[in-house]
C-alpha cells in the first residue's frame, strides 16, 4: 500500500514508518514547511502548514491509507498558551486534512486518526469500552473535538478509525522514558494513592494495531488502542521496579505532583481510565505483549 503519515517523526510515527516499510509498504510523509527532514530513497515528502491552512492537495491524491498522528505534545506544564496549542494543533490540523481528503478525486480508502483514552475523563474503577460516553476535563473535551473534526472525511465516504490510544510504552520516549532514571536510582514510587488505572500499550503492538485497522474493513469509528489488561498505578510501579530490579518505596503524594505539574497532574497522572480494547479483540487482533511485565521487559531489553 501507499500510506500517507502525519507526525511521522514522533514516537509512534517513527516506529510506524519503520514497521510499514519492513512490511513492504511505501510511505509518504506529510511535514511542515520548515521541516529539515530528508526523506529516505524509498519515501516521499509533502508539505502542509495547518496554522496557515496550507496543504499540497495534489500530493495527497492516490494514497491507499492515511495515518494522522500530528499534534502538540501534551508533556510539560500547561499554560493557557500551551493548552491552546494542544487543542488547535489537533482540531485545526485534523479538520484541514479531512476537508482536503474529502475533495480529492482519488481519496484514500481509510483514514486512521489519532485520539486518546483521555476521551473518557477520570472514571475511577469503571470499565470503559468504545461504547462508553465521554468524560469531563480538558483532555476529554479535546478528544471529543479532535474526533469530531474527522467528520468531513466520514461524510465523503472514507472509512475513518479514531484510535483512542493509552500510555505507549517505549524506552525511546513518551511517558515511560522520564520514569526510568528515578526508578533506576531507587527513587520510584506510587503516584498519589496508586489506585488510579493506567491503560497502556507496547509500542510494537501499537504499530501492529495501526496496520490491523487499515486492513480490517469492518473497523470504523472509535477503537481503543490499549492492552486488554489495564493496571493500577500501584501495579505499574511495582512491575516496573521488579523489571528494573529496584525498590519502589518512595511514594509521591498527590499534592506534590499537583504543586510541580499543576493541571497536568490531575489530567494525566492521577486520572483513572480502565479501558478495554473490545473492538480490536472482536476483530481478531492478537496482542504480542498483553501483560505489563512482558511488555516492559521487551521494550527495556530486560530478561
Amino acid at each position: 500500500m501507499n500510506v500517507l503519515i502525519t507526525g511521522s517523526t514522533g514516537l509512534i510515527g517513527s516506529a510506524l514508518v519503520a514497521f510499514l516499510k519492513a512490511q513492504g509498504h511505501r510511505v509518504t510523509r506529510l511535514v511542515r514547511p520548515d521541516s529539515k527532514l530528508k526523506p529516505a530513497p524509498d519515501e516521499s515528502i509533502i508539505r502542509w502548514d495547518p496554522e496557515a491552512g496550507m496543504i499540497d492537495a495534489s500530493g495527497l491524491e492516490g494514497h491507499d491509507a492515511v495515518v494522522h498522528l500530528a499534534g502538540e505534545s501534551i508533556q510539560g506544564r500547561w499554560t493557557a498558551a500551551k493548552k491552546a496549542r494542544i487543542r488547535d494543533s489537533r482540531v485545526r490540523g485534523t479538520r484541514l486534512l479531512c476537508e482536503t481528503l474529502a475533495r480529492l478525486s482519488r481519496p484514500p480508502r481509510v483514514l486512521v486518526a489519532a485520539s486518546a483514552v483521555g476521551y473518557y475523563g477520570d472514571r475511577r474503577y469503571e470499565t470503559l469500552t468504545e461504547e462508553s460516553p465521554p468524560g469531563r476535563g480538558f483532555l476529554a473535551e479535546v478528544a471529543q473535538a479532535w474526533e469530531a473534526a474527522t467528520e468531513p472525511a466520514v461524510q465523503a465516504g472514507i472509512r475513518v478509525v479514531n484510535l483512542r490510544t493509552g500510555i505507549v510504552l517505549s524506552a525511546a520516549g513518551g511517558a515511560l522514558k522520564p520514569m526510568l532514571l528515578p526508578f533506576r536510582l531507587g527513587l520510584g514510587g506510587v503516584v498519589g494513592n496508586g489506585t488510579q488505572y493506567w491503560s497502556w500499550i507496547a509500542i510494537d503492538d501499537h504499530v501492529r494495531v495501526v496496520l490491523h485497522v487499515i486492513e480490517t474493513e469492518t473497523l470504523r469509528g472509535p477503537v481503543n488502542a490499549v492492552s486488554p489488561h489495564p493496571v493500577t498505578n500501584y501495579e505499574f510501579t511495582k512491575t516496573l521496579g521488579r523489571v528494573l530490579r529496584r525498590p519502589t518505596v518512595l511514594p509521591v503524594p498527590s499534592f506534590a505532583v499537583r504543586l510541580v505539574l499543576g493541571e497536568v497532574a490531575d489530567e494525566l497522572l492521577l486520572s483513572s481510565q480502565r479501558v478495554l480494547p473490545m473492538k480490536l479483540l472482536a476483530s481478531g487482533f492478537t496482542f504480542q505483549f498483553p501483560d505489563l511485565e512482558s511488555a516492559l521487559r521487551h521494550v527495556l531489553g530486560s530478561s
